[in-house]
């Protein structure tokens, strides 16, 4: 239920969707669309000193990044959790990864074989890796999904590993 990301990066990463459900960048699968949508919660988008004050420590500590990852969930929001479908964007663990300047494109190593797409793709693009609640067991781990919806009702999916070229 792993995705490494490996190729033409400074740091080749694993992924682990499993864990996404807790992270604060997921987005419901029915919002992902949707022009407005922003990745962080209503809540941090007010309070802007809040966010300096953490990046300001990330530095000043250095210590390594760290997922948003949510402190409490609230019983309703466990509820919610069990039943919706997230996705969570890429643009994060790409920049992350560091791909090389020379990098042109992305290989995605599906079950069925691969797939090339261009990097601007494979960063504005969302993995699909919760469907009800549920991990994507059988056709997983991750489904890629563009995020101007253009592949919406026929994702990539499937996903195994990506690789920078």
């Amino acid at each position: 239920m792993i995705v490494p990301i490996t190729g033409k990066v400074t740091y080749a990463i694993t992924l682990d969707p499993t864990v996404w459900i807790f992270d604060d960048r997921k987005i419901l699968l029915e919002e992902a669309f949707n022009s407005n949508v922003n990745t962080l919660d209503s809540e941090n988008e007010d309070n802007e000193l809040e966010n300096a004050s953490k990046r300001w420590d990330r530095e000043v500590y250095q210590q390594k990044i760290n997922p948003p990852v949510n402190k409490s969930i609230k019983r309703f929001e466990r509820e919610k959790i069990l039943k919706s479908s997230y996705v969570m964007p890429l643009d994060d663990f790409l920049a992350n990864a560091e791909i090389d300047s020379i990098a042109s494109a992305a290989i995605l190593v599906t079950a069925s074989g691969e797939v090339t797409i261009s990097l601007d793709e494979l960063i504005n693009s969302y993995f699909l890796f919760a469907r009800d609640g549920k991990p994507l067991k059988e056709d997983g781990p991750v489904h890629l999904y563009y995020k101007d919806g253009s592949n919406r009702e026929n994702p990539i999916k499937n996903i195994t590993k990506v690789i920078i070229k």
